[in-house]
């Protein structure tokens, strides 16, 4: 018999130092509900306290919801998580040394899934060596209270290994679909994502512990198709009924997001011209025919609205991490899906074959760069927050292009009659002598044959022979006063430097798929 609880019954079984892990992809998949009635629980004094937190990456729309509803001092004891970004309020309870906090990439935090539910001893990858991942650095840990080691340097067969260890059985699951039928049997029809809500399930199953799914609707027993089956309902222990549940937390429901109907790409409205498009629309220029694409998240995740106006986004093949395959990605609160998926799949295959290489290109931002090359984007300033699946995707992509502007905080740049307009440049350096953490090593990517760029709204940067080369300056940029100026390292200046692609600057299309099938396709191997 299906048992089926309000979301404040379902945040009274979670007791004090429980471990509990939650589903749930950036805008996408957090059942809402159950984690706002924990939140109100705790505020009441009802507790629970001293909770351990397995999140498999930043859930939330920045500032509210998702984990933010758990960003409570005493709530929250310690963090194994692939990602803080979207969870600020989170990010101070690390930063504020009031937690233990660890950080793995988001495709070992979604491996380890399986790994639990297999009682396997951890994840051994080579994802993470090289990095702050590395116990040779931080070992994953993100502030100076956290001191346990989690991740392990073991050598076999002449190479180096990162072995992340498995948490603690988990004791609660908290995990969405869209419907579960009389017998508590779950499919994610209107998701759009399906994450690794079954390892999940399998995993505190297996444990002894309690799973607890929300779901739109209840149905028949048995008229769920079994294909569309993602959960087994002796995996369930109790359903959330919550009928108002949100696709993502910038939509209600978009069938064309979760494959019920497509939508022409022409209904897609371009962005507006900002520094930020002009980043996106210089690093598409890097696309190639038929390649296979990851977009992380910021000005990256803009990159497909720009292959969308150009036309070329039935040419190429652009992927989320969070196991989506084709279409047009979304970005702010819709990150994670995307509209018109050719495939939704699991997230962790989705990381198996990143890992293993299978990336043609990757686009990715950037908070600090340093003379090395080397990048951060997971500790700097008053931000914790951590890797998501940059790390996997950065050390295995054949191609990186990294964006983002040239400095950072309030400034005042814009697009005038075809040129670059800074009025104010930001108080922040992004390229520094040394970066505070190392998320990308450029010694790693030099080994493996990595070609790597760095694009901001007024200069390119490429990582030639150990160096940060200079080799494109924008319209309107000057040399000197601001690039140069803003560097806290002198860079190589290319002899052939030229000028940004002055099509970038205007608005309207830049007609780029008048050649793009001209160029050739990208070798699956790194020369």
């Amino acid at each position: 018999m299906l048992s089926i609880i309000t979301a404040k019954e379902a945040a009274g079984l979670i007791r004090d130092t429980d471990t509990l892990i939650v589903g749930g992809n950036g805008g996408t998949g957090a059942a809402e509900a159950i984690l706002e009635a924990l939140e109100q629980r705790f505020i009441s004094g009802q507790g629970p306290h001293n909770l351990t937190l397995i999140n498999i990456t930043g859930v939330g729309a920045v500032t509210e919801k998702g984990l933010c509803h758990l960003a409570h001092e005493g709530l929250i004891a310690r963090v194994i998580g692939g990602n803080f970004g979207l969870q600020v309020p989170f990010m101070r309870l690390v930063r504020d040394e009031l937690i233990d906090a660890y950080n793995f990439p988001q495709g070992v935090m979604s491996q380890l899934c399986r790994a639990m539910a297999a009682k396997h001893p951890g994840v051994l990858t080579h994802v993470g060596l090289n990095t702050y991942m590395d116990p040779r650095q931080d070992g994953g840990r993100m502030n100076k209270r956290t001191t346990a080691p989690l991740v392990d340097l073991l050598e076999l067969h002449g190479q180096s290994w990162l072995l992340y260890r498995v948490p603690n059985p988990p004791d609660v699951a908290i995990i969405r679909g869209t419907s579960a039928d009389e017998d508590g049997y779950i499919s994610m029809e209107h998701e759009g994502t399906t994450r690794e809500d079954l390892s999940i399930a399998q995993a505190v199953h297996n444990a002894g512990g309690t799973v607890i799914c929300q779901v739109k609707r209840i149905v028949k027993r048995g008229s769920i198709h079994p294909q569309m089956v993602k959960i087994p309902g002796f995996l369930i222990d109790h359903v959330v009924l919550e009928p108002e549940q949100m696709q993502t937390y910038g939509t209600t429901y978009d069938p064309a997001r979760c494959g019920e109907t497509r939508v022409p790409v022409a209904m897609i409205t371009p962005d507006p011209l900002t520094e930020r498009r002009v980043i996106a629309r210089r690093a598409a220029f890097e696309l190639r025919p038929r390649d296979v694409v990851n977009l992380g998240v910021g000005i990256s995740a803009m990159i497909p609205n720009v292959a969308a106006e150009e036309g070329i986004s039935d040419l190429i093949t652009l992927t989320v991490e969070s196991g989506v395959v084709g279409g047009v990605p979304g970005h702010a609160r819709e990150f994670g899906t995307a509209i018109n998926p050719r495939v939704i799949l699991d997230q962790a295959y989705q990381f198996d074959f990143y890992d293993g290489g299978g990336l043609s290109c990757a686009f990715l931002s950037f908070a600090e760069v340093d003379e090395a090359g080397n990048v951060n984007v997971t500790r700097f300033g008053e931000r914790r927050d951590g890797s998501g699946g940059f790390i996997d995707i950065t050390q295995n992509a054949k191609r990186l292009i990294f964006s983002g502007t040239m400095t950072g905080g309030k400034f005042d740049i814009g697009v005038e009659n075809g040129r670059l307009s800074i009025r104010r440049d930001g108080a922040f350096r992004k390229f520094v002598p040394q970066v505070g953490q190392i998320s990308f090593s450029a010694t790693l990517a030099a080994q493996r044959g990595q070609h790597v760029s760095y694009v901001t709204e007024r200069a390119v940067f490429e990582l030639e022979n150990g160096s940060v080369t200079l080799t494109e300056i924008a319209p309107g940029a000057r040399l000197e006063e601001d690039i140069l100026a803003h560097m806290g390292f002198k860079p190589r200046i290319s002899p052939h430097l030229k000028d940004m692609d002055p099509r970038i600057f205007r608005s309207g299309p830049m007609g780029i798929a008048q050649s793009f099938n001209a160029l050739p396709a990208r070798p699956r191997k790194v020369a």
